[in-house]
């Protein structure tokens, strides 16, 4: 079964700090840990939350509000697609990443779905 993690934390420290080279590092040290493993499909950070923009429908119009849909403490970072046999697995592997130990990553099934041709 496929899982998402979702990756909340603080925002980044700024660039080229020792605490962001410390952080990438241990995000490649997970990633490839779960690489290894074969459980790994995808994963990558997202610029941050400033260079968001949301948007919502409402009838016929359009509206566009640059940066995040909610305010919150625990910006939305990252994402990581893994397959494993079962949730407690998952679990295993999300626990491995940063984001868990001074933020949260959430855990979510993928619902599969067939792709129209």
């Amino acid at each position: 079964m496929k899982y998402m993690f979702l990756l909340y934390g603080r925002p980044l420290p700024g660039p080229g700090t020792a605490e962001e080279l410390e952080m990438y590092q241990a995000y490649g040290a997970a990633t490839q840990a779960m690489a290894e493993a074969g459980v790994l499909i995808d994963c990558g950070p997202l610029q941050p939350v400033v260079a968001s923009t949301t948007v919502r429908v409402r009838g016929e119009e359009t509206l566009l509000t640059d940066g995040p849909a909610a305010e919150i403490k625990e910006h939305f970072g990252g994402y990581t697609l893994v397959e494993c046999a079962d949730l407690d697995e998952a679990l295993k592997w999300a626990s491995t990443i940063p984001a868990a130990r001074d933020g949260s990553v959430e855990v979510r099934p993928v619902v599969a779905m067939e792709v129209p041709s």
